[in-house]
């Protein structure tokens, strides 16, 4: 059997007791919005920036397609550091928006700041539960964080890496070590972990060993990205599954310097779709519905309906997933899918337990 190998983003830690793991907002009947003209949306990028191929992008679909819904325009900034990040948000709130997306874990606490200073606007955190303080809910009232249990689909990527992988190692880099970046280093060692006690075999992960593990520093594309990335490659893996936006491209480089049959695992988007320049290398992508959620949490705020509570996405819910197989098809041995679609169901079912700060 031919094997196989593979590929968070990054958010404020809270050990959200998530006890109803919100759902997510309600849809709305396209034609039957209530919103009122004047209504304006809102979103600002991190420091990615919208075209990140990535979170950014997928949340900024999300919010425009909302926008469309309601017949609205939709008001962006993009941000391109950190030190943009308060300056943004209060633009928006000078713009008159109703309700603000900020996209990711960087945001966190401007937003808190800003929603606690402006209680009549709605405030939609991607992937981050704005809890500083750790008391199970977020700090503002009027934040409702969107939340991706990205483990649980990290966790079939990294079964189906390891039944794929010819080298028996695999690996793994991200760019901080943050909750919402290790949550899929998580899934995916327990993934590879799961492979090797069901198979009997002894599959290596390189890069991450649950606690510790290859980070760049950051989230872009650079020099000390593609040194990461090398380092991991260096030690024989032949799928990896870097974690951090863009810092993806600099594993591209990597792979092509190296001159080997690397896989690579793509993390949000689905990184066939969303980059084409990945096509020959993608193995498959850890999806997060980011797009799906902020345009339901938008038309609810649109509609009047917005509600705070945190929406957690999970395979069950359709929040997270993992993406086709497309140009690998013909390369994994379809056993080895078929037990990864089975294992997805036993998730579902909870007769298999993937374990995260968001499981809870």
């Amino acid at each position: 059997m031919k094997k196989a190998v593979w590929l968070t983003a990054i958010a404020g830690a809270t050990a959200l007791a998530l006890s109803a793991c919100g759902a997510a907002p309600e849809e709305s009947t396209g034609g039957e919005s209530n919103a009122a003209s004047d209504f304006k949306p809102c979103i600002v990028s991190d420091a990615g920036g919208f075209d990140d191929k990535s979170f950014n992008q997928l949340s900024f679909e999300g919010a425009t397609a909302a926008a469309e819904e309601l017949g609205t325009e939709l008001v962006d900034v993009q941000s391109t550091s950190e030190s943009d990040y308060k300056g943004n948000v209060e633009s928006l709130v000078a713009e008159g928006c109703n309700a603000i997306v900020t996209v990711g874990f960087a945001l966190s606490a401007t937003t808190v700041e800003s929603a606690t200073a402006n209680p009549d606007i709605d405030y939609i955190l991607v992937d981050d539960a704005a809890d500083a303080d750790f008391d199970g809910k977020a700090d503002a009232e009027n934040i409702k964080p969107l939340l991706y249990d990205t483990a649980q689909a990290a966790f079939l990527a990294g079964y189906l890496a390891a039944g794929y992988s010819e080298a028996g190692k695999v690996g793994t880099f991200g760019g901080m070590d943050f909750p919402t970046v290790t949550i899929f280093m998580d899934g995916f060692k327990q993934g590879v972990d799961y492979y090797n006690e069901t198979k009997g075999e002894n599959v290596e992960l390189v890069g991450w060993d649950g606690k510790k593990g290859s980070f760049t520093g950051g989230f872009a594309a650079d020099p000390a990205a593609k040194q990461t990335a090398q380092n991991v490659l260096d030690q024989g893996v032949d799928v990896i599954l870097p974690v951090g936006g863009p810092i993806y491209q600099s594993a591209m480089d990597a792979i092509a310097d190296s001159g080997e049959d690397v896989a690579l695992i793509g993390v949000d988007a689905d990184f066939y779709e969303s980059d084409p320049t990945t096509q020959d290398l993608v193995l498959t992508s850890i999806l997060k519905g980011m797009d799906v959620s902020t345009q339901e949490a938008v038309v609810a705020s649109g509609n009047g309906e917005f509600d705070p509570t945190p929406y957690v996405g999970t395979l069950e819910n359709g929040g997270v997933d993992l993406a086709p197989l497309h140009n690998f098809e013909d390369k994994v041995d379809p056993a080895l899918w078929e037990e990864v679609q089975a294992l997805k169901e036993s998730v579902i079912a909870g007769d298999v337990t993937v374990e995260s700060y968001l499981a809870k």
